[in-house]
């Protein structure tokens, strides 16, 4: 396995394995990677011949007030791990490596980016679409995966990438929960004892509000406020917001029909989470 830093060497690794006829795929993280990042990487690995983790904590995408400072970082043990799923290249450049001067071309998104995350972290999905454009630049023609788990964000990266004619196929894949139901996220380390018995209510939650669509319930609201109900009864809990919408538009539809995307945000202590549940209205509602 190759740990680059560089943008030019990166680039070089890759063209030329592309050249020799590979297939190259890119899982883009920010480290501190886990076992659901390992489900990903091990998808990239069998699916493509040189597959590509790239990790770095992008400045762009953190708030003044958010945990850039504190985000985990462990470039030792992400590589073991990426070692011993097979991946080919981590490519882990420096703040200074991928942006040498004051960045001042951004990419800018509209309706998707406007509501949820876009809304609590004005800014956030800015930083986050101007990485990936220059990480899919410097990887060239791949498979690009991207977890479930920032729904949001996946939806925005796939629309990115057709809008701007990227070379690249962006690929959705499932993640991880823990036993109890929490999704696996590097910031569930922050959490304490108490905070992370507590933290399972959001999956229970997000299970109830699907229970409901399945039974026919087609209210949005009323998905939402069920939702939001059995959050409110864990005190720790702390809701930023939790939505129904549809999985092509991002949007709260007047009344519920196809597939949709229950999700969830709520603070535990200092730390944030983000949760959702797919869920398809059934035909006859």
């Amino acid at each position: 396995m190759q740990v680059l830093t560089t943008i030019t060497e990166t680039r070089a690794v890759l063209d030329a394995a592309r050249q020799s006829g590979a297939t190259v795929g890119l899982f883009p993280t920010m480290g501190a990677l886990h076992d659901g990042h390992a489900t990903l990487m091990r998808k990239a690995r069998v699916e493509c011949d040189v597959a590509v983790v790239s990790i770095f904590v992008n400045p762009l995408q953190f708030g003044e007030d958010e945990d850039l400072a504190r985000y985990p970082r462990d470039l030792s043990a992400d590589a073991a791990l990426a070692e011993s799923i097979g991946i080919d290249v981590i490519f882990a450049p420096s703040v200074e490596e991928m942006y040498p001067r004051p960045v001042v071309t951004a990419v800018a998104l509209q309706s998707l980016a406007a509501t949820m995350e876009g809304a609590s972290r004005p800014g956030h999905f800015t930083g986050v679409a101007t990485v990936v454009a220059k990480l899919f630049n410097i990887a060239g023609p791949c498979r690009a995966y991207f977890s479930e788990k920032d729904f949001q964000q996946l939806a925005i990266v796939s629309r990115m990438a057709q809008d701007l004619s990227f070379p690249v196929e962006v690929v959705r894949c499932p993640f991880v929960r823990e036993p109890d139901g929490l999704a696996m996220s590097s910031r569930n380390v922050f959490l304490n004892a108490d905070e992370r018995a507590a933290s399972t209510v959001l999956f229970r939650a997000l299970e109830t509000g699907a229970a409901m669509v399945l039974a026919g319930e087609i209210d949005p609201d009323r998905v939402r406020g069920a939702v939001a109900s059995v959050i409110e009864q864990e005190p720790i809990a702390n809701i930023d917001y939790v939505e129904v919408v549809d999985v092509s538009t991002l949007a709260q539809p007047a009344t519920l029909r196809g597939e949709l995307r229950l999700l969830v945000a709520a603070r535990f202590g200092a730390t944030r989470l983000l949760d959702n549940l797919g869920v398809v209205v059934p035909e006859q509602h």
